[in-house]
Formats: C-alpha cells, structure tokens, sequence
C-alpha cells in the first residue's frame, strides 16, 4: 500500500517573472519526496504535493530558500480573513517599497535624459566640458542602479549561481553593458580617442530602461491587487465579533479570533452569526444565500447546525461553537478558491514551457546581434552601434507577458466567479467550459429573481380587491417573513392606503393574524 501524500501550500516570497516560478518549481520537485510541485507567479503560491516518510514543510522550504526566494511563514489555523490582512499588509509594504524605487529612478531619469540631449548639440559640446558632464551624469546614474535597480541585480546574480536565467537576467546584463560602457567612456576617453572612437555614454539608457521596467512592475503589482478584490468580497462576509456567553452568565463581545471551540455564543435578530456551530436553544429563520444561493430563509431549532457569515432574520438562538478559523465553512470556500486561483490550465503549462527557455534564447539572439552589428557595421561606430542593439535585443524581451497573462486571467475569473456565487473548482475546468454543451443551473436566483413578488390577486365575489389589500397589508407589514415583505411591497406598488394593525401573532405553518 503506497503511503498516503499531503499537501502543502508556500507564500513564496521575491519571484519577479514566470522563469522565477519555473526555477522555483524546478527546485521543489527536485527534493526528495516531492511527488508534484506546481508555483503560480500571479498569486505568489507554491503547491506542493509530498510523502511525509521522505519530505516536509521544512524540507520544502529549504528547497524555495536553496533557489534564491524566500517563504513566507503560514500559521496552519488562520483563518481565511487573519490570512488575508497579512497578505494584504505584505503587499502594501512591496508596493510602496516599489513606488520609492519608481520615483527615484523616473526622477532622475528625466533629469539624466536632457542632460544627455546635449550631446547633440555641436554649441553646447563647444561650451561645456563634455568630461565633467559625463561624470555628473555618472553620479546621477549610479542611485539609479544601486538602488532602483538593485533587486533585478541580485535576482540576476541568484539566478547565475544557480545556473538558472531569468527575466531580471536580461535587464541586469543589458544596463549592465550600457553602463559599463560609459563608465569606460567616462573614466578612460582616450582609449577610445587613440582608436577613432567617440568617448559616447548611455547613463540615459541605463536609468530610462531600469525606469521604465519599474513602471511595469508597478502595473503589474496593482493589477495582483485589484484582482483579489473579489476575494476580499467573499472574506469580508465574516462577522467581527461574537457575543459568547461566559459560565457567571455574562455576555461578553469579543473579536472573532479569540472564539473558542465549545463557546456558547448569542446571536440575536439581524446579526451575523459568528462560526459554525450547533443551535442548543431557540429558533429562528436564517439567510444562507451566500452557501447556498436560497433566496429564502432556512428555519433552525436546536440540534441544527449553522455556519458562520449567514445572516440571522427573526429569532434568537444560542449554539455551541464547533468549528473555528481555517476549518469553518467560509474558510473551506475560501480555500477552494484559492486553490482554483493557483491551479494551473493546461495551456499555462505550454507558456511555461516556453518561458523556460525564453530567456537563454534572448541572451543567444542578442550575442548574434552583437556579433553581426560590429562584423558589419562601418569601422567608427561599429562599437557603439552593436551595444545599442544588443541592449535593445534583450530589453525588448523584459515584459513577462507570456507567463502573466493566464494565471492572471484564471484570478480574475475564480474571484469573479465566487463574488458571483459560482465556485470554480479548478482551471482546467475554466479551459474545458468550451465543450459545454447542457448546462444545469439551480432555480431559485439563477434563473429566477430570488425573491418572492405578488403576480396575482383574486377577492371573493362581493369583496372589492383595493380594501382587502390594504387590510392584508396591514397584517403583513407586522411580519418579517419573506412572503410577507413580497405582499407588502405589492401593496405598495398598487398605491394601498397603509392601516393600524394591533394583536398580531404568526402562526406557524398557516400564516399570520391581527386585528385592523
């Protein structure tokens, strides 16, 4: 009998394009035990399917780490809203680090770029010190590198000692060569003078592109964000507080986190009930639309069990905590659509393929450019001339289109999907939906309004049908059932004199009575 394999789920922390994910899968499925590992850049999570005879979480970390990228730590009995204000807290502190990059390289980028211009300007070159020019832009540039575009620097360097390539590969060799070159430029001239060269710098180059790739990567890290906005929605259904009842009889509110299991816990008309958990005394009608897309309210009496973020309509009910956290039924949609998020179609597979050996073919065509260009270029700009195109040939290639663009179209779907009420197991599935051909859907709010409404009304022979609706009206609007809010709003509509109803009282299973 083979041992039976878990499942465990990596924040995987410094991936910068879709050839990081395939190293760090690489990496993972090289550890012993690993039976299946599977990384999704888009939503910065690993999967990973291991035997725990062999492997384990630390073991799995220890591979992400040995690649060059960190993890960050999960706490296994977080719940689905803890989970999310620390993913959310993470993001907000990369994408304002990001920004400060952004501002100090676009700042001094249009600053280095007109600088440059005057090169152009045969006046100017007569007027200034072309050598004191290219120093000052030297020291303009070098915040640029060292500090807008260290992490592509050190992305590249893991990569290489790694013997892996990735997307920040061609952005570091490709600014790499411009500034060296003008570096070369600036602080030895004349060896380019002695050999029929023009001592040319390209700081503008290497500031205007590390500025450039940075306004992507800030697109990009907005875009991550407004695509978990639905999830947000969905984990945003939870209640805050719970009212718990302690043994002296006191009932005490306290945050959601600190429920415990076996908690007696208060819910009263109009509020959320806090987890799951089983009614001991009392009854009510409660809305589980957000579980199951039922319009109308489920009746609960003691010994019936209910779930957490569904809404409490009439009654009051005590229960007995059963579930708490990661294991309540919110938490287990949520992690359902999570896993969706990070599951992979089979034509993400074939970009990701691609984008494995995407990088070293670039480095391959911009070398041949290199080669071509100072093979055939005239004798005194053949240097320069190959640089350019070098450069240009590899930067070219830095968007990360190729491996962003599924796994983001499967966030925005699956999110989308849940707002919506419809769970999305998988992205395969999303990718087979083309072969659909019958489609099942649930009555109530799918094909239907998903609320009661008043089509007909019929009176008795004698009774005039304006006068019964204003009495039937009166009764109803003293109750909250559902089929009464529907009489009432038909009432409404037809303009019914509204009149005072005294002694009411529901009757179960028959209705409603009053006096008016």
């Amino acid at each position: 009998m083979e041992p039976a394999t878990k499942t465990e789920t990596l924040d995987i922390e410094g991936m910068t394009c879709a050839s990081c994910a395939a190293f760090v899968e690489k990496s993972l499925s090289r550890t012993p035990g690993v039976q299946r590992a599977m990384v999704n850049y888009a939503t910065e999570k690993a999967t990973v399917d291991y035997l725990p005879t062999q492997a384990s979480p630390a073991t799995l970390k220890e591979a992400v780490i040995s690649a060059g990228y960190g993890v960050s730590e999960r706490a296994p009995d977080t719940s689905a809203a803890e989970r999310s204000a620390e993913i959310d807290r993470q993001k907000a502190l990369a994408y304002q680090k990001l920004k400060r990059r952004f501002g100090v390289a676009v700042g001094l980028a249009v600053i280095i770029m007109p600088l440059s211009m005057l090169m152009l300007w045969p006046a100017a070159m007569q007027r200034l010190n072309m050598q004191w020019l290219n120093y000052g832009l030297l020291l303009l540039t070098l915040p640029v590198l060292l500090y807008s575009g260290r992490e592509f620097y050190v992305s590249a360097w893991n990569g290489f000692k790694h013997r892996a390539a990735n997307m920040d590969t061609l952005i570091a060799v490709g600014t790499s060569a411009a500034f060296l070159y003008s570096l070369a430029a600036t602080v030895v001239p004349g060896f380019f003078t002695s050999r029929g060269l023009m001592p040319e710098v390209y700081y503008d180059t290497t500031a205007t592109i590390i500025a450039l790739i940075l306004l992507g990567k800030v697109l990009e890290l907005r875009a991550k964000t407004q695509t978990s906005a639905a999830m947000k929605s969905l984990i945003g259904l939870q209640a805050k507080t719970a009212r718990v009842v302690r043994p002296d009889g006191a009932e005490v509110d306290v945050p959601i986190e600190q429920v415990q299991l076996g908690d007696l816990v208060v819910v009263r008309p109009g509020e959320k009930v806090a987890t799951d958990g089983l009614i001991t005394d009392g009854s009510s009608s409660l809305d589980e639309a957000m579980l199951t897309g039922e319009s109308l309210p489920v009746a609960k009496k003691a010994g019936d069990p209910v779930f957490g973020a569904t809404l409490n309509k009439t009654g009051s009910f005590r229960f007995h905590v059963t579930k708490v956290g990661a294991d309540t039924m919110l938490s287990q949609i949520v992690k359902l659509v999570e896993d969706a998020q990070g599951s992979r179609a089979p034509i993400q597979r074939l970009a990701d393929k691609v984008s494995a050996i995407f990088v070293p073919t670039v480095v391959v065509i911009a070398i041949l450019t290199f080669v071509v260009w100072f093979d055939l270029a005239p004798a005194g700009t053949r240097l320069p001339l190959a640089l350019v195109n070098f450069v240009a040939v590899l930067i070219i290639a830095c968007p990360c289109a190729l491996g962003l663009a599924t796994p983001t179209a499967i966030m925005v779907s699956t999110g989308k999907g849940a707002e919506h009420g419809v769970l999305i197991r998988n992205a395969e599935a999303l990718e087979k939906a083309y072969k659909v051909n019958a489609v099942l859907l649930d009555k109530t709010g799918t094909i239907t309004r998903g609320e009661p409404a008043v089509t007909d009304f019929w009176t008795l022979p004698g009774q005039q049908a304006s006068q019964l609706l204003q009495v039937v009206a009166a009764v109803e609007r003293q109750s909250e059932h559902p089929l009464a809010e529907a009489v009432v709003r038909h009432a409404d509509a037809q303009g019914a004199a509204s009149l005072a109803a005294t002694g009411f009282r529901a009757v179960e299973g028959k209705g409603a009575a009053a006096t008016v």
